[in-house]
């Protein structure tokens, strides 16, 4: 049985393809879990348990290597009721930045 230089190819793209989007879900599990020590320690609540891609880019690490960029969305509570915004970037497979704000300080009327 003998496979065209088209076919090779095309197999070998196909497998890349895979590689790449199993090596992305692997670093969006790990923004999560940073999500979820971060929430731990800073006393918030991550809403929906999941963070959500917002930007994608290629940056220079460290070593000075390419790696790619990845900014995600999350969305969490301090109170449970007001719901924020919160910021996880991640380099390659790297934390780089988590980004939440403080608490607002009680309204007094």
């Amino acid at each position: 049985m003998y496979f065209s230089l088209g076919e090779v190819v095309t197999v070998l793209l196909f497998g890349a393809l895979c590689v790449h989007f199993l090596a992305a879900i692997r670093v969006r599990e790990l923004a999560v879990q940073e999500v979820r020590r971060a929430s731990k320690r800073d006393d918030f609540q991550l809403l929906d348990q999941a963070v959500h891609i917002q930007r994608l880019s290629l940056s220079r690490d460290h070593t000075r290597r390419w790696r790619i960029w990845r900014q995600y969305r999350f969305d969490y509570s301090y109170d449970g009721v007001e719901r924020r915004q919160g910021h996880v970037i991640m380099l390659g497979k790297q934390l780089q930045a988590l980004i939440v704000s403080e608490p607002a300080a009680p309204t007094l009327h």
